[in-house]
């Protein structure tokens, strides 16, 4: 077996995380994996600030009192009963306190890859590894400050986290457990994340979100290439009691997504601003929001869990013996004809394209600054 091989393998290994004597070992340095040097040299592609206005202006203006982020047409409970009880601007205001409560867990979400990618660092052993994990962390700050400035710019401050979200992003940071992180973060939160994004670039009103989205994306496309590598590499490594364990733990995570994430309990405080009983509230919404009705969004190709199972299916975690859990929302036969490829390809593809001209007009501009000719 080639050198290079031989520094492919395990490129998962994990230390605990106060074991530091291992991580200076002298023959550990030897043991670098080159797998992830493509990823990690497409950092320079994909980089951007979200301070800096030639990549995004966060400071253009929106008037949330006159128009809405998202469609109303969009906004689950404004579909329902609730519509009645509220004036023309209530339902205005009500579309935007939802968005603000979307982003908030799309905020706390960034922070919880942020501090799982950090983490990693500290257990992953194999320097290339390390390297990646480091670089990701990096481009989740960025993600972290640029949905904390626009949420700034928009309503002053985010919300708090559910309680359930908020738990699951702390099993995830906390667990020591690398496979876990890794499946719970690249594929389960991650996968969700590219179909959530997905739905907010195509239907935001707002261009500055809209833009927001797309540059996320394109970060996250290169996220969604490591957690396919983990799932190549140390998937087929697991006992058959180990990988029974991991799948019937995805099966838990993906439930309590599915039925918890967006229910209306944890949105009550917004209702109580518009003087709503948040069980009413639930009540109105099951009258139109039957299983039909979630099935058929579920089944849709701009389904926000969509991405979330394909990323699973994809990955090997779902198998004849957990498929019956995930059939009624997706038909997996659907899935086996589709490419490998990222949710929202066309609008990667597209940020990309945008990156690329932004970033050779400031490298051409940083050339001038320390006098050095332009290409």
């Amino acid at each position: 077996m080639a050198a290079s091989d031989d520094r492919s393998r395990n490129l998962f290994a994990s230390v605990e995380s106060d074991a530091f004597a291992e991580m200076i070992r002298v023959e550990r340095y030897q043991t670098r994996t080159d797998a992830f040097d493509a990823i990690i040299a497409e950092t320079h592609r994909h980089f951007w600030d979200p301070l800096d206005p030639a990549y995004i202006d966060l400071a253009m203006p929106f008037d949330l009192d006159e128009r809405t982020i998202l469609p109303l047409e969009v906004v689950p409970e404004l579909q329902s009963a609730v519509a009645d009880r509220l004036t023309p601007q209530q339902r205005n205001d009500l579309a935007n306190a939802s968005a603000r409560w979307w982003l908030s867990s799309v905020l706390h979400g960034e922070q919880g890859a942020l501090s799982l990618s950090a983490h990693l660092c500290q257990l992953l052993s194999n320097p290339g590894t390390v390297e990646y994990a480091a670089n990701q962390a990096r481009e989740e700050a960025r993600h972290v400050t640029a949905f904390s400035r626009y949420i700034a710019a928009r309503w002053g401050t985010p919300l708090p986290a559910s309680s359930v979200f908020g738990g699951l992003l702390e099993d995830l940071v906390s667990t020591p457990d690398v496979g876990r992180k890794i499946v719970g973060m690249q594929i389960l939160i991650e996968g969700l994340a590219m179909g959530i994004f997905a739905a907010l670039h195509s239907r935001s009103t707002d261009p500055v979100l809209t833009r927001l989205t797309q540059l996320v994306m394109v970060d996250e496309a290169f996220h969604h290439k490591a957690g396919k590598m983990w799932s190549e590499e140390a998937l087929p490594k697991l006992s058959k009691e180990e990988r029974a364990s991991l799948e019937d733990w995805v099966c838990q995570v993906f439930q309590l997504l599915m039925f918890n994430l967006f229910h209306p309990q944890h949105k009550q405080h917004i209702y109580q601003s518009f003087g709503l009983d948040w069980q009413w509230v639930r009540d109105a919404m099951r009258e139109t929001y039957s299983s039909d009705v979630r099935r058929e969004q579920m089944t849709a190709a701009n389904g926000i869990f969509r991405p979330l199972i394909r990323s699973l299916f994809k990955s090997g975690l779902i198998t004849e013996r957990t498929q019956a859990l995930y059939s009624p929302w997706v038909r997996l036969s659907d899935l086996s004809s589709e490419s490998d490829g990222v949710f929202g390809t066309a609008a990667v593809r597209d940020g990309l394209d945008f990156l690329a001209q932004v970033n050779a007009s400031r490298q051409q501009t940083r050339w001038r600054a320390v006098g050095t000719p332009s290409r």
